[in-house]
Parts: C-alpha cells; structure tokens; sequence
C-alpha cells in the first residue's frame, strides 16, 4: 500500500492538475514567501522609482482619470530628470479631445525609445485574432522564436491600441493579468499570441529598454523562456514568469505625482532611473492580490517584474523530473522508516521527516530561488505515515488484546503492561527455556475435603488460593494452573528474570509466612488448620502455548525439570517439611544464600540427600530451606553423597517440621 501511494503521487506530480497546483502548491508558495522574507528579506532596488498618481495628487489635481495633458505634463517632468526609461502604465483606450490627445502624442513621440505604454488585450478560450493586422502590432512583436512546438501561449483575440495620433508615437507594452484560481497573480505573461504574432508585456519592454537591447536581440525559447541578448529569463510553457515580489505594497521606492508636478523633486533624483508612472489610489480601481497582500497596485507588480529581470533574481520552478525524483525518494524512505512498529516512534519520525522536507525545501527557495514542489512529497509523507501507524497501531492493539488476554490470569497487570510495550518478551509460540517451577500442594486435602462440608472446603480453598496467588504476584511469578488444591507457577518467562530462582525461593518463604498467618487465623476462628508444601526445581523446559488452537490454549511449561519439581514437592510429606529445592536450584542461589541476602531473616539450606526420583534414572540432591532463629548466620549444609531412594532422613533440621515454630519474618522488597 506505501508503494502504491507512492506511485499515486508520482503519477500526479508528472501531470500536476492545475486545479490542485494553483489551489494547494501555490498556497505552499505563499508561505515559503513569506518565510523567506522573516530569514533573509530581498534587498529594494535603488534605481526603480514608482511616480504613484496617490490620494494626495488626486487631492491636488482633481479625480481620476486626468486629462491627457496633465499625464503629458507629467511625463515631460519625469523626463526632465534624466530617467534611462519610463513605463506608463495607464490604458489610453479611447479618444479625449483632439487637443489633449495631441498633446500626449507629442510627447510620447519626443521620447518614444525611451517611453513604454501600457497596452489593452482582450483574451477568451476559444477566441483567437482574424483579419488584417495593424502595422504597429508588426513593430511591436517579438522577431525570434524557436522551438515552436512546445509553445502554449496565452492568446489574444483583441488588442486594444490608443487612438491616433497616440498610437503612432509610443512603444507599447501588454498589460494582461492572469491571476491563478484563488485570485491570487503569481505570475506575469511575458508575451501574449496575436494571430501570428508575439507581443512582448510591459516589464518586458521596459526592461531591454533599460538594458539598451534593440528589439530584434529579443527572442522567445519555447516551452523555456526568454532571451534578451544573452540574458535568459525562464517562464513555463504558457510564456510566464513566477513572480519574485519583493514584500507588501510599498516595497518599492514610491514618489507621488503630485511632488513631481509641483517641482517638489530634487533635482537629478531620476538620473539613470527606471520610473514607472501609475495609479495607486484605491478610486483607480488598479489593486493586484499577491501572495503578500491583495491591495498591491499593478504598477509596482510591474516594476517588481522588471527589477527581477534586471537583477537576474528568479525564481527558478524545477523540471517535473526532478520533482517525480523527489517524490520517489520520499516515498520510499516513509516506507523504510515504517518498518518499525512502534506508533508513537513512527509518529516522532514521520513529524521529522516532514520537518526536513520543508527545511529543505524553504533554504532552496530562499537562498537559491529554486522551486521544488512541496505538496507532492508533503503528501506522499502523510499519506503513508497515516497508513502505516494506523496499521501498526491497530496490529498493536490486536496483539496487545491477545497478550492481555493470554498472561492477565497468569501474572500481575504490570507485568501485562510490560510484555505489551515490549511485545518480543511474550513469544506466543513454544520455546525452550530455563526457568524455575514452583509446586504447592495441602497436605492431606482429600481426608480434609471429605470430613467438611462442600461450601466450607470450598470457602477455606477460595481463600487460601487467593492468599498464595497474590504472594506469587508479588514476587512477579507467572501462575500456571490450579490443579484442585495444587498451585503450579514459575518464573523465567514469559519476561526474562535473570534472577527466576532467588524469586522462587523468596516468593516460597513469603508463601510460609503467609501460611502461618492463615493458620492463626482459621485457629482463632475455630475452622481447621491446613498445611502445605513446596517444591521448587530450575531448568530447561519448553514453555508457550499448549491445547487445542481456537478451543482451549493455556500458557504453560512442559519437560523433564518441570516433572522433577513436582516429584520433590510430594517429597515434602516424606521429609516433614514445608520447602524443598532441588540441586539446580541451590547453584542458581548458591552466593546470595551464602551472603545472608537472600531474604531479611537469614535462613538455612540443608542437604537432605541425593534420591532418585520417580521417572529420574540420574540421582538428584535435595535440600530443605527453612527459617534460623535471628541471630544465627546463613549456611548451608551440603547434601549426603549416596544416593537412594526416597525415605525419610535427616530429620534434625532446624525448620521444625510441618509446624514452623519460629514466626516468619517479613519479606524484604522484591
């Protein structure tokens, strides 16, 4: 499914839907415009001047439009100042009067290779330019074109010249918006297609102008962008430029019209400057929505794409390769990644992962102007992360359901929680392992059952049981069965215990205290008194899941060691006393016990001998552990060294017996 989601995207990237482009990417655009300017803000060109017709010029000079021979004046004073160009970005559309007309035409044709006027186009799809073409569209149009197969121009279907003598005396320059579908202008049509022509923008013709390049060193590259002489300018295959824009409105260099008519300029202040005349005032109607601000005046969009020009400062949109190459590699390291299983890992590492793709992506765009898609991988990174935690997550709560259910009876919840967080301490399969059993059984239980009263056995066993199981518990054992009367528990798994036998033993010392406690008890109470033993044995044993799969299934162990430990518990009865270890044991126990930190009250290991048990060919040595009186060191007393069968011996220890007469200290913490 990651692959797939991976390919899904990649497919997209190559054929990049314009409706998700101009809605998701170019909003990501937005930001990491935005961003840039917080880490390292474009610096404002000195030599590009906007003379604003601004609220204080309508002020002093009346409502907007003006007469053509104020803009006249006015022209006549920007060039006063010795500009290398000016840009007028006003649409002269109809005629005004034969005399104002006249007046503009004038000085238009003064200063025509140094004068830009704004030119009116009128696009439809669908529409496109027939009949007879205007000479001054031939003057006007781009000469070079090469690679005309992977042109898709913008098409005009008409064009909108300035009435005569106005349209004679001026270079003109398209001024065709082509915002993106959330309104936002992101980009300027260098050129539009008139029938066979191509007509050059605004900014475009300003700025050869501005570089003193004649109009035959202009050529378009299709599909590429623009030459003009031998500075290339990049735009996608419709001939648009991204907009690199500077800030907010006001990023540029503001002058009113008012001060320049008024003569309130300094003297020489437009010396070699670009100066771009147009209306900002919000009654002009001439407001731009940017990736910065929806009230930026078209006029300083203008200026903003000519100081890009000149400056050489792109923003350079990488080849859809690259990006598909990007998309991929993503694409795959989400997967590589997701091979953990943890979720809240998973979470942490797709978070930063997501991190560096935007990291990445901004310090492109910010100090090499270079534009990598970013929704794709963006996407790419989600989509699978989403899939594959919620995966993992549902995998987990599935397993996790299964270790409940399988070890809740078996051992404390804390132990429950571990083995979920830590999912390979629980095979549920069989393994072999070394762990140590624990058997214990009442003594006499049968005689006891059959001289009292069902509900009475029942009561006393209820609560014996639970006695000992939280005992077990306590000293983290996993509790096998209740066979009748008789409990089984070992330690070892299903957690790993490197100490399972020193818990045994603690958890079987802690259990004869606890006895004790229930016989005053039941003595108090007038109820009969019961009795126990224990029998312990460590080795290698196969312990998992054993049944009848999707019937009945029991976690527990089986082998040789497991027989052994129920063998020397029945020894009990032979040895009169209440715990008994076997040789295996004693090894795992050997220096704790020796060290006298086994348990708080010191005790005594006494070798009983070494019998064969029942279903053992090999001899086994045994041992009683017992309580000392405080005081008295840990020791222990090795076993007899000649083997026979089972009888009583060596019945001298300082245990006592079924009956401990010493009371049994508390534990210390496990």
């Amino acid at each position: 499914m990651p692959l797939l989601i991976t390919v899904v995207f990649a497919v997209m990237t190559v054929r990049n839907p314009a409706v998700i482009d101009e809605h998701l990417e170019t909003l990501l655009v937005d930001y990491r415009f935005k961003v840039r300017n917080l880490l390292s803000p474009p610096p404002v060109p000195g030599d590009i001047v906007i003379v604003a017709i601004d609220e204080k010029s309508l002020s002093a000079y009346g409502r907007w439009p003006w007469t053509r021979s104020l803009q006249a004046k006015l022209i006549e004073r920007v060039f006063d100042g010795g500009p290398k160009v000016v840009a007028v970005d006003i649409f002269y559309a109809e005629p005004e009067s034969p005399g104002a007309d006249g007046k503009l035409a004038e000085t238009a044709g003064r200063y025509k290779d140094r004068l830009v006027i704004a030119l009116g186009v009128e696009v439809e799809k669908g529409k496109k330019f027939s009949g007879e073409m205007d000479d001054i569209i031939y003057d006007l149009a781009i000469p070079g074109i090469e690679n005309t197969g992977y042109l898709r121009p913008i098409e005009a279907y008409r064009v909108i010249l300035p009435p005569e003598p106005i349209a004679g005396s001026a270079t003109f320059g398209h001024v065709y918006p082509l915002p993106d579908r959330d309104g936002k202008l992101r980009w300027e049509v260098l050129y539009v297609k008139y029938g066979e022509e191509y007509l050059p923008s605004l900014a475009l013709q300003t700025a050869r102008i501005a570089m003193g390049i004649p109009p035959d060193k202009v050529r378009i590259v299709g599909g590429a962008g623009v030459m003009v002489n031998e500075l290339f300018i990049p735009t996608d295959k419709f001939g648009r430029l991204h907009i690199n824009y500077i800030g907010r409105e006001g990023s540029l260099i503001f002058k009113s019209a008012a001060d320049v008519l008024s003569d309130s300029i300094p003297p020489g202040f437009f010396r070699d400057k670009i100066v771009f005349i147009g209306a900002t005032a919000m009654a002009t109607y001439d407001l731009k929505n940017t990736p910065f601000s929806a009230n930026m005046p078209g006029v300083e969009k203008n200026a903003t794409v000519v100081a890009n020009i000149l400056s050489g400062d792109f923003i350079k949109k990488t080849p859809a390769y690259v990006d598909l190459i990007v998309v991929l590699i993503t694409g795959l390291v989400a997967l590589l990644m997701g091979q953990r299983r943890k979720a809240l890992y998973l979470s942490l590492v797709y978070m930063a992962l997501v991190a560096v793709i935007i990291i990445i992506n901004q310090a492109l765009f910010t100090y090499y102007g270079v534009r990598v898609n970013l929704l794709y991988p963006l996407l790419t990174v989600v989509s699978e992360g989403t899939f594959i935690i919620s995966c993992w997550y549902f995998v987990e709560e599935k397993r996790a359901g299964e270790i409940r259910r399988m070890f809740s009876s078996y051992v404390t919840e804390k132990v429950v929680d571990e083995l979920i967080r830590n999912p390979g301490m629980a095979r549920l399969g069989g393994e072999r392992k070394e762990i140590t059993v624990l058997f214990s059984d009442i003594v006499d239980f049968t005689r006891f059952s059959e001289a009292h009263a069902p509900e009475e056995v029942v009561a006393m066993l209820n609560e014996y049981l639970g006695a000992m199981t939280e005992v077990i518990f306590k000293w983290e054992g996993t509790l096998d069965k209740f066979v009748g009367d008789e409990i089984v528990a070992f330690w070892g798994a299903p957690m790993e215990q490197e100490d399972h036998a020193e818990l045994a033993v603690r958890c079987a010392l802690n259990m004869v205290k606890r006895l004790e406690e229930l016989r005053r008890k039941w003595r108090s109470e007038g109820k009969p008194v019961l009795d126990a033993g224990i029998g312990i044995n460590t080795g290698e044993v196969v312990v998992g899941n054993i049944g009848a799969e999707g019937k009945k299934m029991d976690y527990t162990v089986i082998g040789d060691h497991v027989n052994v430990g129920a063998r020397v518990e029945a020894l009990t009865r032979k040895y009169n006393t209440r715990i008994m270890i076997t040789e295996f044991t004693l090894n795992r126990i050997r220096d704790i016990v020796t060290k006298g930190i086994l348990y708080r009250t010191n005790i005594s290991v006494r070798g009983l001998e070494r019998v064969t048990v029942r279903g053992k060919e090999k001899p086994v040595e045994i041992y009683e552990v017992g309580f000392l009186t405080p005081g008295t060191a840990s020791r222990i007393q090795e076993c007899e060294k000649t083997p026979r069968m089972p009888t009583p011996g060596c019945n001298t220890g300082l245990s006592g017996g079924k009956g401990v007469r010493e009371p049994a200290p508390e534990p210390d913490a496990a």
